[in-house]
């Protein structure tokens, strides 16, 4: 797919062997990170 420029995104792809536990561990990351970069407050 085509993303703007000055724009970005972030792909994910979950299946049914993905757990609540990975979910929550991906998520986490991406606060972490998000916030480091000052894009999440």
């Amino acid at each position: 797919p085509v993303v703007p420029r000055g724009e970005a995104r972030i792909r994910t792809q979950m299946s049914a062997a993905h757990t609540r536990s990975h979910l929550d561990q991906a998520i986490g990351a991406f606060v972490e990170v998000g916030k480091e970069l000052g894009v999440i407050s």
